[in-house]
């Protein structure tokens, strides 16, 4: 989370995670932690991740969608390979960002996330 809070900070208003979520772990948090992302950052994210194949030794769970700032699935994909495809409104960031305005009520003077320049 803190990764998406600097890339919005740098002006994004679309996060792609790559991903490789396993049968146990994909079904529990896969679709949770991008709509999270998208409503904590107030931004479009795009969950990429790879076919299933039942007979590989790691299985993933699939699943590549994207999600809309309100937190909404706008479009999924299921188990194998496919390609899946979305319009989307930039504006719709700017709306969510007027209608709850959290960037603005942060207290940064507590707590800040910051891109260190001497890396």
């Amino acid at each position: 989370s803190e990764m998406a809070n600097l890339y919005r900070k740098l002006g994004a208003d679309l996060l792609v995670y790559p991903g490789a979520f396993n049968m146990k772990t994909g079904p529990l948090h896969w679709e949770l932690l991008l709509r999270a992302r998208a409503v904590d950052n107030q931004v479009f994210v795009a969950g990429v991740c790879g076919e299933r194949d039942p007979d590989a030794n790691y299985v993933a769970w699939g699943h590549t969608m994207l999600v809309n700032p309100w937190g909404t699935v706008l479009v999924q994909a299921e188990f194998d390979q496919t390609i899946i495809y979305a319009d989307i409104d930039l504006k719709q960031c700017d709306e969510m960002r007027e209608q709850i305005p959290i960037g603005i009520q942060r207290r940064t003077d507590i707590y800040d996330t910051i891109i260190k320049s001497n890396l």
